[in-house]
């Protein structure tokens, strides 16, 4: 399993808290949402791409950098999935090594790179220079919010910044105890708030590439207001390889948010195979119910709430946005949290 559900409704959940405290980009959010929803999981997760290809079959199989020693279609062998470019073959852990501490800014730095990284209260510090040198294109701005929600939400869930309480299973965040995630985001909130998860999954993946990403990636040559307040670790040299990168992250999105509905789709009311083999047997209502008393609920309001709280930051320091009227929206129901 990989994060598509659970990002896809940070996202989903973040719009929500910041049209009711009437924030300014929550209309620019809402009109290229999409983009937003896109920005919210491929706007850090680069390592979206195939991790091996079925010997029987030939078809490409897998998540990137998730080891697959059997083919999920014949059980057969599997070889390793290369993304080439000018010729030559990039392994998904090669990407991910290369490009996901660029994205993800607080963690996951490549070896020596650790330097670069951006601490948790200087955020907006550097989010906002991205803002401000996006300014021409909203449907890019849209897609840079989704990336700063995905930040929050992956810092939280995976303790690398403290704020969430909950303990399922065997943890926060745990390869057992995700699956227990992803059926009760997926059926339980996804069903309270009426999301049409193919029709969310397959509007993100036809979301086009922005150009905001290499550069708030710092890929590319240093330029913009960016390059003025952040000098260090800028890579064109790196640029081609990120653009092909992204373009197989959009069209390897296509079938892995296939491969995930499989997963948490029910049959006569009992989970998948993977499903249960990934959770040690549970079946689906012990699922939800394990989730409820976990307090997944104020996990996920918890994400939100802290990544519209960053949203605010960011606001206050671009004066185009600072100067628009708040218009809070009707408050919407936090998922029964108080």
């Amino acid at each position: 399993m990989s994060g598509l559900i659970g990002h896809s409704m940070y996202g989903i959940l973040a719009l929500k808290e910041a049209r009711g405290r009437g924030l300014p980009v929550a209309p620019l959010m809402e009109r290229h949402l999409p983009s937003y929803l896109c920005g919210a999981y491929l706007g850090s997760d680069i390592q979206v791409m195939p991790e091996a290809v079925c010997v029987d079959t030939g078809r490409e199989v897998g998540f990137g950098t998730v080891p697959l020693t059997r083919s999920p279609l014949t059980g057969g062998e599997v070889r390793p999935w290369s993304l080439v470019h000018e010729g030559k073959g990039h392994r998904p852990g090669d990407i991910h090594q290369l490009f996901y501490g660029r994205a993800h800014l607080v963690f996951g730095w490549a070896r020596g790179e650790e330097g670069l990284s951006v601490p948790w209260d200087h955020l907006a510090d550097y989010i906002a220079p991205v803002m401000l040198d996006g300014m021409s294109s909203e449907r890019g701005l849209a897609y840079a919010l989704g990336w700063l929600v995905h930040i929050v939400g992956d810092s939280l869930i995976k303790s690398v910044q403290p704020g969430l309480r909950m303990h399922l299973l065997d943890g926060v965040y745990t390869p057992r105890n995700r699956i227990v995630q992803d059926q009760f985001t997926y059926h339980a909130i996804g069903g309270e708030l009426d999301v049409e998860w193919e029709t969310v999954f397959r509007d993100m993946a036809a979301a086009p590439v922005e150009a905001l990403q290499p550069h708030y990636m710092r890929v590319g040559e240093r330029n913009g207001r960016l390059g003025d307040v952040f000098s260090e670790g800028w890579r064109p040299d790196l640029a081609p390889l990120l653009e092909s990168v992204l373009r197989e992250n959009r069209r390897w999105l296509v079938h892995h948010s296939r491969d995930v509905l499989e997963v948490v789709s029910l049959k006569d009311g009992r989970v998948s195979d993977a499903a249960g083999s990934a959770s040690g047997g549970l079946d689906h209502e012990t699922m939800l119910r394990m989730a409820e008393a976990a307090g997944m609920r104020r996990t996920l309001v918890t994400i939100a709430d802290q990544a519209v709280d960053l949203m605010e930051r960011v606001v206050a320091q671009v004066p185009a946005w600072k100067a628009l009227p708040r218009v809070p929206a009707q408050p919407w129901s936090r998922l029964g949290v108080a």
